[in-house]
């Protein structure tokens, strides 16, 4: 295999790559092009889904708004969809491009769609030109030798077993298996890390791999960015970054970096020591701090989206205020500013999210107003069979007064509000 020599940036991302937690990355890599870099976003991974046209308009809305960014879309769903017309756009939309970020979707699908094309070199020379490739997610398992065919094992049920990947790395002398989704945990009762796997089918996997081979695993909201002209890799996110290889492990947190030379299986002895002998973490670690930070933030996230769902409103603005403390607080604790922006973008976040919320819900208003209303009509009742006509009219009054207009019917009364 030819080695490429000209430099550029790869950025690994465990997930979140259209998120909060992602946001200042996604600046931060920008910042590294020139002013002029055009960005696309290239929607191959989730080509098969019905959504997927929805997918990209959302990448592009995210960079716009949250990023700063106008980004384009390289539409190559499939081969056999794709007319040839629309994939010599795609591939000239590529080719255009600075900054090509690969999301979700199927990694097997997108590697099967991709291999008889020319995107894979594409997106070499892109990098070659000083240019960024982000492989989040279902793209991260895309880019070195081997694939994991998650759905395939996780949904269907198959042996376990690895498909050949792009091997993109592999161009720039990084003989790698990357794994995002390390740390898992939508299975609650059972073991869904190392991308839905668990621990005892993942050792099993990595016995099925070269005895050489360098695993790359990338916690949730997690990024690695390798510098590949300077030669450092940067942890950046919420989570960690786990390289395995030969029984050696090492852990780097967010905030640390390490030489690429590292994934290369150079100064490997050096740096890691052996899983049975305890994990090696980077001495640039941003310590327990950080994370207590976080584990506080999700909390209260937590906290509104149970308020939400379950039409407590109380409790769901005592979580925005609770979070604004928060970040307040960790400001005057001089938190990190990457995590400071994230959170508070997080917080925009939340607040949108009420705000649809309330106008796609505008019959709750209706709804919460009911048992007050009704028992004051029903009170109003009592004084009119009472001949006490002066107290029913106020109780008319104040409601008229509160929008809600009573119409005495045959049926008796009824109420609305007003438009």
């Amino acid at each position: 295999m030819i080695i490429s020599h000209q430099k550029g940036i790869i950025a690994l991302m465990g997930s979140g790559e259209l998120t909060a937690t992602m946001v200042e990355v996604h600046k931060g890599l920008f910042a590294r092009l020139s002013p002029s870099a055009k960005g696309v976003f290239l929607d191959t991974p989730a080509g098969f889904q019905l959504n997927v046209d929805q997918l990209s308009l959302r990448a592009v809305e995210f960079f716009r708004t949250r990023v700063g960014k106008s980004i384009g879309i390289a539409s190559y769903k499939s081969k056999e969809a794709t007319t040839p017309f629309e994939a010599e756009k795609a591939f000239q939309t590529l080719r255009e491009a600075d900054f090509t970020l690969i999301g979700p979707g199927s990694p097997t699908y997108a590697v099967r769609q991709w291999q008889p094309s020319p995107i894979p070199d594409i997106l070499t020379q892109q990098i070659e030109a000083g240019g960024c490739l982000v492989a989040a997610s279902a793209a991260a398992l895309t880019v070195g030798r081997f694939t994991l065919p998650v759905y395939e094992i996780y949904k269907v049920g198959e042996s376990l077993h690895w498909v050949d990947g792009l091997d993109i790395l592999g161009r720039f002398g990084l003989d790698l298996v990357v794994v995002p989704h390390w740390n898992n945990a939508e299975g609650g009762t059972h073991d869904t890390r190392f991308c839905y796997m668990g621990e005892p089918r993942f050792r099993q996997l990595e016995s099925l791999l070269p005895e050489d081979m360098t695993i790359v695993g990338l916690d949730e909201h997690t990024a690695c960015l390798m510098d590949l002209e300077s030669g450092e890799a940067t942890i950046k996110g919420i989570g960690c970054v786990t390289i395995r290889h030969q029984g050696a492990e090492a852990i780097f947190e967010s905030g640390s970096g390490f030489s690429i030379d590292l994934l290369r299986g150079r100064e490997i002895r050096k740096a890691w020591t052996h899983k049975s002998e305890g994990r090696m973490m980077s001495q640039e670690t941003t310590g327990p701090a950080d994370t207590l930070f976080w584990d506080r933030i999700h909390e209260i996230e937590a906290l509104f989206h149970r308020g939400l769902e379950k039409g407590e409103s109380k409790m769901a603005a005592s979580a925005l205020l609770e979070l604004d403390r928060t970040i307040w607080e960790a400001k005057e604790s001089l938190e990190a500013t990457e995590f400071i922006s994230q959170a508070r973008d997080l917080l925009r976040e939340l607040v949108v999210s009420l705000g649809i919320r309330l106008e796609a819900s505008p019959e709750n208003v209706t709804r919460w107003f009911a048992p007050l209303v009704e028992e004051m009509l029903d009170l109003r009742e009592r004084f009119r069979k009472q001949g006490q006509w002066d107290e029913a009219d106020a109780i008319r009054e104040c409601l008229s007064r509160s929008k809600v207009v009573v119409e005495d019917t045959k049926a008796g009364p009824q109420w609305r509000l007003e438009e």
